[in-house]
């Protein structure tokens, strides 16, 4: 919609905004009309119109097959656009039109603000299923008819509601319609089921809504006098009631529709369920932070018993391999420290990366430093966990064979991100260089090394799936490179 107002139109900001807020409530007038509506906007010349947003009813059959975002009109093809634009009224005169053997009743509705209109909604209405009204359709059609005089006058939307299309109760949900004293008037068979559940013993009809409503929520406190104007319908607001195991979510709409009060409308939807399953999830999310919290623990202190054996031990080459040891525990715990913060299985690795590289950094503090570049980005706990380790045991193992004692130089760990095309994954491209003293002549990385190698061998192609390569630096030193298949995350989607 956006660029097809500002390429064809003359609206300002301002007034592209207004249209934002009716296009984020009128799934509710086409409800309540059983009708399409088409929402139409002169063009910077005013000899057309263009069509930049259209809305289909969930409640009846639709009058329009095709897509009509984006239609240009000359203005006197139309006769009511040009009656409901320049007079600034509601248009309803004029026989129903036939499209593909449908007959469809046709009305134009100015939007306004501010006193100017700035497009006409052509609500069209497939006739083809007319039958005798049944009460619930007539209260609709009323509700429509307000609603409609209402943006004809600029008073509805609402300015300055910030809403969630996607939480808010719909018409079929459940609609209750209130006098202008808070009294119902009339209640669908599914708001009436929702009071029901809520623990109302009678009919609905003919008692005050908010008084209603504020016995049934337990409470207490004095009678809230916030939720009883709500359930009155004086302002246009949402609130949760909660009683007896259930939860309804009530969201109050006042209609003015010639300047002054005359009822409201009361959409209500049972959300029991969704709440239940929110508060499972709420639980499920603090357990499996809680079980994160207590690995962490566990292992920092395995490490702890590792680390007080090694201060025991006589042997040179034991007390190092305890120490490595040590790292390797405190690497899995970072991970584990990190997922016990959030409220999911992933973690943004950049600060584990950085964590990792100052633990390993203590071995030799002052002689070698070590800085990181690029992002890592985030990570699912099951790549975070096996990648710390690998970062551990690369680190370590730059440290202790690439510098000699009392020899000075940096460790730079570099991560390049790129994002999946099409049905290939993304990848994680990971450089640890140092510069060193280099490979010895003969070495192959594929088959020799240590038991630090053999982890991330063993790690990087087997657990992660990915490619591992060690090779001399360009200038000086060792390279080590380790290419990994990673997936979206869904923070990042």
């Amino acid at each position: 919609m956006n660029d097809l107002v500002r390429q064809h139109t003359a609206l300002s900001d301002t007034d592209l905004e207004w249209l934002h807020l009716l296009i984020s409530e009128w799934q509710l007038l086409s409800d309540l009309s059983f009708a399409d509506l088409v929402l139409w906007v002169p063009t910077r010349d005013g000899t057309r119109y263009v069509s930049v947003a259209q809305m289909r009813p969930n409640t009846g059959p639709t009058s329009h097959q095709d897509d009509m975002v984006g239609h240009l009109v000359p203005r006197g093809r139309r006769p009511l656009l040009d009656a409901a634009l320049d007079e600034g009224r509601i248009v309803r005169e004029g026989d129903p039109e036939w499209r593909e053997e449908v007959p469809v009743r046709v009305e134009s509705i100015p939007v306004c603000r501010e006193g100017r209109v700035l497009g006409v909604i052509a609500r069209n209405t497939n006739l083809l299923t007319v039958r005798t009204p049944s009460r619930l359709e007539l209260t609709y059609l009323q509700s429509a008819s307000d609603l409609a005089q209402m943006i004809a006058a600029g008073t509805f939307p609402f300015p300055g509601q910030q809403l969630d299309i996607d939480h808010l109760p719909r018409v079929g949900d459940g609609l209750i319609r209130l006098d202008a004293d808070g009294v119902v008037q009339y209640a669908s068979p599914n708001a009436l089921s929702a009071y029901h559940r809520l623990g109302l013993a009678t009919e609905i009809v003919g008692l005050h809504l908010g008084q209603v409503t504020a016995e049934l929520a337990p409470s207490r406190a004095p009678v809230d006098e916030a939720l009883v104007k709500l359930a009155s319908g004086w302002a246009p607001r949402g609130a949760e009631v909660e009683a007896k195991d259930c939860v309804v979510q009530l969201r109050a709409i006042p209609l003015e529709p010639k300047g002054s009060r005359i009822g409201s409308l009361i959409l209500l939807r049972d959300i029991t369920e969704v709440r239940r399953r929110e508060r499972e999830l709420m639980t499920k999310d603090a357990t499996i932070r809680e079980i994160h919290h207590r690995v962490k623990n566990n292992l920092q202190t395995v490490a702890a018993l590792l680390r007080l054996q090694a201060r025991r031990m006589d042997s040179d080459r034991g007390r190092d391999a305890l120490n490595e040891a040590v790292r390797r525990v405190g690497s899995i715990a970072i991970v584990h420290e990190t997922l016990s913060q959030t409220l999911d299985e992933s973690v943004e690795f950049d600060e584990i990366a950085d964590r990792v590289l100052a633990m390993v950094a203590e071995i030799s503090p002052g002689r070698v430093t070590g800085h990181r570049t690029g992002h890592f980005g985030v990570l699912e706990a099951e790549v975070a966990t096996p990648l710390s380790m690998v970062l551990t045991e690369v680190l370590q193992n730059a440290l202790e064979h690439g510098f000699g004692p009392g020899e000075q130089g940096t460790i730079e760990v570099g991560a390049v991100r790129t994002a999946a095309k099409g049905k290939e994954q993304g990848r994680l491209l990971v450089t640890v260089q140092d510069d060193g003293r280099g490979l010895p002549d003969d070495f192959e990385p594929k088959h020799t090394g240590n038991l630090g190698l053999q982890i991330v061998r063993t790690l990087v192609e087997g657990e992660l799936g990915g490619e591992f390569d060690m090779l001399p630096a360009p200038v000086r030193g060792t390279r080590v490179v380790f290419d990994l298949p990673v997936s979206v995350e869904k923070r990042e989607r």
